[in-house]
């Protein structure tokens, strides 16, 4: 996998969200690596991780993120997700991840027919993913239509954890 070409054509889609919809959902994103073989686009709020940690690479924390991997790219998918990790040490919360998933999940039901391949019959760790097949020419607007997507949902994770406050 070529990872600088990717990287380049993830952060080129990143620099295209909405900067203004961005700061009034109080959502960032980071294009990073994971591992040898993956470039991902990630988008987060602060509050969906501890105070004080950085929300990258916190214990827990919750994440929307978009990616690319050699094994992805074999099989022409671009693959995405929300991950939901050790919500248990979400501090000013009183979390059980398999109940945070199932009202997750109960919620993303309105919406999950708007979301390509995806599924949601995973452990509590991963809310919801799916995939797009790759299409080289347009993959830049791929990740940004995904990205963009994203908003539309982001609110059922503020609902979700209201119901553990």
């Amino acid at each position: 996998m070529d990872t600088l070409y990717y990287l380049k054509v993830f952060q080129m889609a990143a620099d295209q969200i909405d900067q203004q919809l961005l700061r009034e959902r109080g959502l960032e994103t980071a294009v990073v690596t994971f591992g040898e073989d993956c470039v991902v686009l990630k988008l987060y709020k602060r509050s969906w991780a501890n105070q004080f940690q950085d929300p990258l690479t916190a214990e827990s924390r919750i994440f929307f993120s978009v990616w690319i991997s050699d094994s992805a790219i074999k099989e022409q998918k671009l693959l995405y997700n929300i991950h939901a990790l050790k919500l248990r040490k979400l501090k000013g919360y009183s979390i059980e991840s398999r109940k945070f998933a199932a009202i997750f999940r109960s919620d993303f039901k309105d919406f999950e027919h708007q979301w390509e391949n995806v599924r949601v019959d995973y452990g509590p760790l991963t809310l919801m993913e799916g995939w797009l097949k790759i299409d080289q020419e347009n993959l830049q607007d791929q990740i940004l239509k995904l990205a963009n997507h994203f908003f539309e949902i982001a609110h059922l994770i503020d609902g979700t954890l209201a119901h553990f406050k």
